[in-house]
């Protein structure tokens, strides 16, 4: 038996019925300000996401700071994240947090070998 997953108190559902303005009384202030002052991106990135995702196209976006609303559950969206893009499958859970968190722009280091005049000891080392 599924869990039946809710957000405030309301299912998936009842939030994606819900227009954006109305969606924003339920989430933290910081969040419901960005969503009301962003709220026409927020639509039209919807309603371009609903059109390609129909395509079966890759959904593409340079915008991290942007909400995830509950009209984009279930579909995947590439986010920059400075060099390429990362696929960001949008599920229940991230309702309410940004885009940019789900694509990190740092990675981990991976030295290598120290090439030749690198260390005190390999500079004195006749190079063949």
């Amino acid at each position: 038996m599924a869990r039946e997953t809710k957000y405030r108190g309301k299912t998936i559902e009842e939030l994606k019925n819900m227009s954006t303005r109305e969606f924003a009384n339920y989430v933290d202030s910081r969040t419901r300000r960005s969503i009301l002052r962003q709220g026409d991106k927020i639509e039209k990135f919807v309603k371009k996401c609903i059109n390609l995702g129909e395509k079966k196209k890759a959904i593409k976006t340079h915008s991290r700071d942007m909400v995830i609303v509950p009209k984009l559950v279930g579909y995947t969206v590439q986010v920059h994240n400075g060099k390429m893009f990362v696929s960001v499958a949008i599920g229940d859970e991230m309702i309410g947090h940004r885009l940019g968190e789900f694509s990190d722009t740092r990675t981990k280091v991976k030295h290598g070998a120290p090439g030749i005049g690198a260390t005190r000891s390999s500079a004195s080392a006749s190079v063949k």
